[in-house]
């Protein structure tokens, strides 16, 4: 990426690399998700809004956890806290920035929030639907800090751009009606996505997607989220994207954007 990051993100950055370098045990039960992950694909330079987040998201898969360390006792011994509100979020002592544990909501076992985790327990991680697509559509990706001080490097499997858009576009999906979990920034990224692979090769990742048994569900969700949220310019995702570019770039032509390319997706995809 061009340029300093931003403050929050390079701190978002030391704090994934902290968790990391906790969980190395596991770390083949880990896949990078959320928007430390969209940026290691997309990057910056085209966007007039530069890459921000304050946290860093990482889904677990419970069948290659190892039993020990637990993933408790590791991340405490790392300087970690466990949100005593929200469950799954582990907040650096060091650092103002956190991590989420997340499992695929297929694979963590019954209950509503809490993912079954065996020797582990119920109360590390919680369970989100959509990251399902991230177990079939991953890659290993070296993940570096930004401060040329810190020289750790760790290769972890991050999730494809098609399993980041269906896990964004669930996300999106959930909140819809909840305006004070809402945030613009959430649309954008699908934007980010959307913007950034060419369209037959994110049909290709989508269609694949659909295809397989492990993420077909949430990927037919997906799509039909795509097509309610951003189909068109006055959609409710296209406005919130464009409306996170406000003052910084034509929230008109951002709207717009997202209609375009969510139609031209869709229209591919079923094709």
């Amino acid at each position: 990426m061009p340029g300093a990051p931003d403050q929050e993100y390079a701190r978002a950055r030391t704090v994934l690399l902290d968790a990391l370098e906790a969980l190395e045990t596991h770390l083949n039960a880990v896949i990078l998700v959320g928007a430390q992950a969209i940026y290691l694909h997309t990057g910056e330079a085209e966007f007039a809004v530069a890459a921000y987040t304050t946290d860093a998201d990482l889904a677990v898969v419970p069948a290659d956890l190892a039993d020990t360390p637990k993933l408790a006792d590791a991340l405490a011994a790392a300087g970690f806290n466990a949100d005593a509100e929200n469950l799954g979020i582990w907040i650096s002592r060091s650092v103002h920035a956190s991590v989420d544990l997340l499992v695929p909501e297929s694979l963590g076992g019954p209950g509503r929030r809490g993912a079954r985790l065996g020797p582990h327990g119920n109360r590390v991680a919680r369970k989100a639907r959509g990251l399902e697509a991230a177990v079939v559509e991953n890659a290993v990706m070296p993940i570096k800090a930004f401060d040329a001080a810190d020289h750790r490097r760790f290769d972890v499997r991050v999730a494809g751009p098609g399993a980041l858009l269906v896990a964004k576009l669930h996300k999106l999906w959930e909140r819809r009606e909840q305006p004070r979990r809402q945030d613009d920034k959430d649309a954008f990224d699908a934007y980010r996505l959307l913007s950034y692979m060419e369209t037959t090769d994110a049909a290709a990742r989508l269609r694949a997607l659909a295809s397989d048994a492990r993420s077909s569900e949430v990927t037919r969700e997906a799509l039909a989220f795509l097509e309610t949220l951003f189909a068109t310019a006055d959609a409710q995702g296209s406005a919130m994207a464009g409306r996170y570019v406000e003052g910084l770039d034509d929230p008109a032509f951002v709207s717009a954007a997202c209609g375009a390319l969510a139609q031209d997706l869709l229209s591919n995809v079923r094709n």
